[in-house]
């Protein structure tokens, strides 16, 4: 099945929702980005239809959404998929491990860039635990390839 614009911006509505549910505690401080991994997967997958400007466009709304600072997230999604798309032909050669350490030096990537703006803004640092969301990210991450949902790489078999 080919995916549509349709299919994208569905998936991204519902990354939306997710990252909007009411979290509270623990499940607040280890809530993976849920747009951005929607984000990078059809960036990924389908780079003809979901690119940079899409990713922008999500850091927009997430900045209303969430109260940000106004184009923080915009700026940290954008750069991520810039970096996402540099490799994305590469990626297709990895293997599913592979592929799970680029994503996971994307979200680190990305989590690193909200920490610059956030501290150039005058906020305090937020400690280790900030990077939290990268470790589940890349567990739901595994989750949604290891299903076969994902993007099609070599495995270690081939």
């Amino acid at each position: 099945m080919r995916p549509t614009l349709s299919t994208i911006y569905l998936t991204l509505l519902a990354a939306l929702l997710c990252q909007l549910l009411p979290w509270s505690g623990v499940a607040l401080t280890i809530r993976p980005d849920f747009v951005l991994l929607v984000l990078l997967y059809w960036l990924l997958r389908a780079p003809h239809l979901c690119n940079i400007g899409t990713a922008w466009f999500a850091g927009l709304v997430i900045d209303l959404a969430t109260g940000g600072l106004f184009g923080q997230a915009a700026l940290a999604y954008a750069l991520t998929a810039f970096f996402a798309l540099s490799y994305q032909r590469r990626l297709t050669l990895f293997n599913i491990w592979q592929q799970a350490a680029y994503v996971f030096a994307l979200l680190v990537f990305n989590q690193l860039t909200l920490l610059i703006l956030k501290m150039f803004a005058g906020g305090e640092s937020p400690g280790w635990g900030y990077f939290y969301p990268c470790i589940s990210g890349i567990m739901l991450w595994l989750a949604v390839i290891l299903t076969r949902l994902g993007i099609q790489g070599h495995t270690d078999q081939d």
